[in-house]
């Protein structure tokens, strides 16, 4: 038997692992803002995958809480056309369609808080979370809290996300038909990327730090056999051109330090996303590049805790494959729950989820 950790409320764990109905009902009144308490399942994040798991979830009776994040929504709240979700035949501004997805997740029930888990306790069951100082319990968990871009850190990089800065070009590239545009990396994402975009913009110029790429043989022959696709190497981005949108990038030569600028329409960042996994790590498996690792489409390696979207995708990374994922853990925390003997209300079933 796990000790209790300390400034948790005392919950008896009995010989299976799950806790009393008697015990969850005194976690939820003694959580300190009444915030906290016991859920059949929480879903800890607030992108696609997490809030079509909360949708799911709620349909299904099992009461979801969402622990969605400080900042909610995921990716798409700093994306703004979306024209490839199905269904909008004009597309959707991108926090639109995530207001979208939480009124009807809360709709049939999900309890959504905008906090974020600071740390969890897989150990046993009821699975525990703390978030901005409360406590839950849970019977499941659907971890979704995605991944973020890694962006140059630029002031004017960020004022212009959206109006020309974009870390997706499957997302964004349409918008950029008969345009230039730049990319930055010299990874094999950065050189699908530039192949992609050759698609619809006339040029593509490649921007990288040294003078190789780091991607794989294929895919740079590939790239600097396009004729579309030029490369400035040794260059580094040092700031972001344009008023409302972005018109070119100054760069600094990294062996000289000269500075020039580069006409451009759009910039894409291409230099790796960040799986947001640090609370997560002690308890499951992560893979080489730091996202976490399911088996049989949404299982992890600890019974009860289920993955979707982002924080394990690092293929696809797209809003309705997401979504997708977040259908299936939903549906397989169901069955997994049913399988518990918990078709009727049970404490702590926790979905986390920030895609």
């Amino acid at each position: 038997m796990t000790p209790p950790i300390t400034g948790f409320p005392a919950i008896s764990i009995v010989d299976d692992g799950t806790a009393s109905a008697a015990a969850a009902n005194s976690a939820v009144a003694t959580a300190p803002s009444g915030r906290g308490g016991h859920a059949k399942v929480v879903i800890v994040g607030s992108g696609p995958a997490g809030l079509t798991a909360a949708i799911y979830a709620a349909r299904a009776n099992l009461e979801p809480i969402v622990l969605a994040g400080y900042v909610p929504g995921g990716q798409l709240m700093i994306t703004s056309d979306v024209e490839n979700y199905p269904g909008f035949i004009d597309g959707v501004q991108g926090p639109e369609l995530m207001d979208m997805f939480r009124k009807q997740a809360e709709r049939f029930g999900a309890r959504i808080m905008d906090v974020d888990v600071d740390k969890v306790d897989f150990s046993a069951r009821p699975f525990r979370l703390w978030a901005d100082g409360d406590a839950y319990t849970a019977d499941s968990v659907i971890v979704a809290t995605g991944a973020s871009a890694l962006w140059l850190g630029l002031d004017n990089e960020t004022r212009l996300r959206g109006r020309g800065v974009s870390a997706c070009a499957t997302c964004d590239g349409f918008f950029f038909r008969g345009k230039k545009v730049a990319v930055v990396g010299g990874g094999d994402t950065a050189l699908e990327e530039a192949t992609f975009l050759t698609r619809f913009a006339t040029e593509v110029v490649m921007l990288h730090r040294r003078d190789q790429f780091r991607g794989s043989k294929i895919m740079q022959a590939r790239a600097l056999a396009n004729p579309k696709i030029s490369v400035r190497w040794n260059r580094e981005v040092i700031d972001v051109l344009g008023e409302e949108v972005v018109s070119g990038v100054r760069l600094r030569d990294t062996e000289t330090g000269q500075e020039v600028v580069e006409t451009t329409d759009g910039l894409f960042l291409a230099i790796g996303y960040r799986p947001n996994t640090e609370v997560f790590r002690d308890w499951l498996e992560v893979d080489e590049k730091g996202y976490l690792k399911v088996h049989d489409e949404t299982l992890s390696k600890i019974d009860g805790v289920f993955v979707a979207g982002d924080v394990h995708d690092h293929r696809y990374r797209q809003a309705v494959t997401a979504a997708a994922d977040g259908c299936k853990a939903a549906i397989d925390a169901e069955r997994w729950l049913e399988a518990q003997g918990s078709s009727e209300p049970v404490a702590g079933a926790v979905a986390v989820a920030t895609s």
